[in-house]
């Protein structure tokens, strides 16, 4: 059998360099690696331009990937040809929950009465009205998103992050594809965005093989081959 193609979807505050540690691995082993920007606009307009990628790109099987919004996006992106999932700390929906529901009363770091404290708010050229993009502050770089990494590397982030607008975590999911395909999740156990219970209990609800990495929101980033695992388990079943 030929080996499938990794799709992998980057998640907000970040770029498909999130993934290079884990892409090259998998390139080394053979496998073809496709990582498409995310829009960050809203799972309306994401998934629907993640599906459009599959349908264009790829031919034959498809592990799809998704890192923390990502996450959001793979749940309604997937196409006929994707064999599993792999959620990597990330969200998993189901249908009718929208990011802000699921980070209430989670502890997470970003669910705070003044969102102003972790995040800096504004405009976007041809936002829809109300809509707006959150960057993060460095600080909650450094103490909440990415707290494992070196300091060089945080700085980075901080630097080069794509914004994520605020629509996008409030539009609520659609059907979800995990209840009609295998998935594989992998929590970060110090992971302050989504807090590791918070995973945990999506990744049962959707009959996920769960794997645990020791680290940040970041996780495939500061150990990224508790990843890699999870991937080549799902690209092997």
């Amino acid at each position: 059998m030929s080996k499938p193609t990794i799709v992998l979807v980057h998640g907000a505050w970040a770029d498909a360099s999130s993934w290079n540690a884990v892409a090259t691995e998998l390139q080394g082993q053979g496998y073809t690696v496709l990582a498409p920007t995310n829009l960050l606009r809203s799972v309306s307009i994401d998934a629907p331009y993640i599906s459009s990628f599959l349908a264009q790109q790829t031919s034959g099987p498809v592990v799809l990937v998704g890192h923390s919004y990502g996450g959001f996006v793979i749940t309604n992106a997937a196409t006929e040809n994707v064999k599993a999932l792999v959620y990597v700390d990330a969200f998993i929906p189901d249908e009718g929950e929208f990011v802000f529901q699921i980070l209430g009363g989670s502890g997470s770091a970003f669910d705070i009465p003044d969102p102003s404290v972790v995040f800096d708010i504004g405009g976007y050229p041809g936002s829809p009205e109300g809509d707006a993009e959150a960057f993060l502050k460095p600080d909650t770089v450094h103490t909440s998103f990415a707290q494992d990494l070196p300091e060089a590397d945080r700085w980075l982030i901080a630097a080069g992050q794509r914004p994520i607008t605020l629509a996008a975590n409030t539009t609520p999911s659609g059907p979800p594809a995990w209840k009609n395909l295998p998935s594989w999740a992998v929590i970060g156990t110090e992971d302050k965005v989504i807090p590791p219970a918070t995973q945990r209990s999506m990744a049962e609800r959707a009959g996920a093989t769960i794997s645990e990495a020791p680290g940040s929101h970041v996780s495939m980033v500061s150990h990224p081959q508790v990843t890699i695992d999870a991937i080549l388990a799902a690209a092997n079943a």
